[in-house]
């Protein structure tokens, strides 16, 4: 792989745990970042939001943990099982990473409700802006409950796999676990295309928002530069 230029961002509070300031490594945003070389960068921990391609390089800290199943392998969990079944009749519709205004209203609804401290996203540049890219192959997946636009996930796409980038919901529907659900359906979704693995962000200890990813069973993280199995503390 080409040699890729970082930089470190200054330390902000963490959004994940409390009393605890983030750092990350960023790639040059003037480098010329393609889908080949995001998919490369991704495998070695990296993620995107927009353009902006990063790894967490936190000086006093390493609890943002890289993370992936391999669908050919997974297996899911009874709680895992009844989400699937309450969603049987959940409508899947796969489309662009184009703008589309109940996709931010549902985005901002759902920030309002789960991320009070987050800004809303008005302007149109500024949502895809956030979700998208000019570089990646991205999708939105979106799910539908009797007819109603009840959650929306965001998918990018590599030749041997899926990214998950993010995932939101109508708070009104939160009994159905879309949260888990989009993700179940992507797991089912790279079986169905024979790819090799979904990756699911970074999984963090002790983090109500992030650790939920260890229940997607057998999970694999990225610690010392290498993929291993995950094992439970």
């Amino acid at each position: 792989m080409t040699s890729i230029p970082l930089y470190l961002t200054s330390e902000q509070n963490c959004s994940y745990l409390d009393n605890r300031a983030s750092q990350s490594a960023m790639v040059d945003v003037n480098f010329g970042m393609t889908r080949s070389i995001y998919s490369q960068l991704i495998e070695r921990g990296f993620r995107r939001s927009g353009n902006l391609v990063y790894a967490p390089h936190c000086q006093q800290c390493s609890a943002c943990i890289a993370c992936r199943i391999k669908p050919a392998q997974f297996k899911p969990s009874r709680s895992q099982k009844r989400c699937i079944e309450k969603n049987q009749d959940t409508e899947v519709i796969i489309k662009p990473c184009d703008y589309d205004a109940k996709h931010r209203d549902l985005y901002n609804r759902y920030l309002s409700y789960r991320h009070s401290e987050t800004a809303t996203l008005s302007a149109t540049n500024e949502y895809l802006e956030f979700f998208g890219s000019s570089w990646c192959d991205t999708r939105l997946i979106e799910f539908y409950i009797e007819k109603h636009l009840a959650a929306v996930a965001v998918v990018d796409l590599f030749n041997d796999a899926l990214s998950a980038v993010y995932t939101f919901y109508d708070p009104d529907f939160q009994h159905y676990s879309l949260g888990t659900y989009a993700v179940l359906w992507q797991i089912a979704k790279a079986r169905e295309l024979g790819m090799e693995h979904v990756y699911l962000g970074y999984w963090v200890e002790n983090s109500q928002k992030m650790d939920y990813k260890k229940n997607f069973k057998p999970l694999e993280v990225y610690m010392n530069q290498q993929w291993q199995a995950f094992q439970t503390s």
